[in-house]
């Protein structure tokens, strides 16, 4: 039996983090025989939650500390880092420090002063232990407030027309007259990593398409938009070219923030996070590459994880198939994405709650059935 398997997937949002996806795959391969098949685990990401635990996995060093988290309480959050040849690098995910999950326990969401400062304060705490380059992982993001926040802890000062320094979150920004960066830090560059491409305003922007999500209301919507609209009037008075780029309004607006600000590039997460762990290498001579997250759905479709593990499998002629929680999708879409299988925990367990109780034990049993069908009797490309 030739090649080796690449275990590559994305977390189960509410179960499993990547690392523990990868884990029991590759026990569930090991229990059904097929020991003397290669393993590589390589969880993946796509720059939201679960991006610095799946970059750790493939070799970056966490760090911890404690940052402002979304409604100001401090949280301990970490990024990961590691020395490349070109400098060292830093993979800093927003969701660490201002994601939702960071909101307190049984406490309500903030939509309108919500702050992505504890973001800046990993970044800027990377760019002084070294980092020349920071990969910001953008999604799952409490605030809505453009990266000002993020800004703010890396200098930037935001001020109202009596030269006082804007409060917290989105609704402040509507008072926004005056941006200083003379004091910005500076000496490295940001690559900002989303599967996002919603721009900054308008019906399919930050506070529109992702304010409800964060708790707004129709009328917190509207003031966010009028906040936005304002960071963007006096940080481009020359017109909107960042607000309108593509994921401008990833995050609550970090996009446009991190372009605004920090000058950063943005990269479609996944390709952008591949790369860097050398998922192609891996993948080289492969027999098979197992990938997934919890739901495999139109979103998936769209872009994220398990299609960009498997468009690097197909360019090496390596077939790829998925575990999920549950999929939505047909076989054909799914083959169409260059995903030749879907296996699903509600496949083996109709309830979904025992599928994200039991989710370890149960893709156990799946990657059993991935290796009767790919590792054993399948063959090879």
């Amino acid at each position: 039996m030739k090649g080796h398997v690449v275990v590559a997937p994305d977390k189960f949002r509410g179960s499993l983090t990547s690392p523990e996806v990868a884990a029991h795959v590759a026990i569930g391969l090991r229990s059904a025989g097929s020991g003397q098949v290669p393993v590589v685990r390589l969880p993946v990401a796509d720059g939201g939650d679960g991006t610095v635990d799946a970059v750790v996995a493939s070799g970056f060093t966490r760090v911890e500390m404690e940052v402002t988290g979304p409604v100001g309480e401090l949280v301990t959050a970490a990024y990961a880092i590691r020395d490349e040849p070109g400098g060292r690098v830093a993979v800093i995910e927003l969701a660490e420090a201002s994601g939702l999950r960071r909101l307190p326990e049984g406490g309500a969401p903030a939509p309108l002063t919500a702050t992505s400062r504890g973001t800046g304060e990993l970044m800027a705490h990377a760019v002084r232990h070294g980092a020349t380059r920071i990969v910001l992982g953008l999604g799952g993001s409490a605030c809505t407030d453009g990266g000002a926040g993020m800004a703010q802890a890396l200098g930037v000062r935001l001020l109202d027309a009596a030269g006082n320094d804007l409060p917290p979150g989105g609704i402040a920004l509507r008072d926004l007259h005056t941006i200083d960066v003379s004091r910005r830090l500076r000496g490295f560059e940001v690559v900002v990593a989303s599967d996002v491409d919603n721009p900054l305003l308008g019906p399919y922007g930050a506070a529109a398409v992702y304010g409800p999500q964060k708790g707004a209301t129709p009328g917190d919507v509207a003031v966010l938009e009028a906040g936005l609209a304002r960071l963007a009037a006096v940080a481009e008075p020359g017109g909107v070219a960042y607000a309108m780029r593509p994921g401008a309004g990833a995050a609550g607006g970090t996009g446009f923030g991190a372009l605004a600000f920090l000058e950063a590039e943005i990269r479609p997460g996944i390709g952008y996070l591949l790369d860097l762990v050398d998922f192609e290498r891996h993948v080289a001579g492969a027999r098979l590459v197992i990938t997934g997250e919890g739901s495999i759905d139109g979103q998936t479709l769209r872009g994220k994880a398990p299609v960009g593990v498997a468009a690097v499998a197909a360019r090496h002629d390596v077939p790829a198939v998925a575990v999920c929680g549950r999929r939505s999708v047909s076989d054909e879409e799914l083959r169409a994405a260059g995903i030749e299988a879907a296996y699903a925990l509600t496949d083996i367990e109709p309830d979904v709650r025992r599928c994200m109780a039991e989710a370890g034990p149960l893709l156990e049993r799946l990657a059993g059935r991935i290796a009767a069908a790919f590792t054993e009797a399948g063959p090879s490309r």
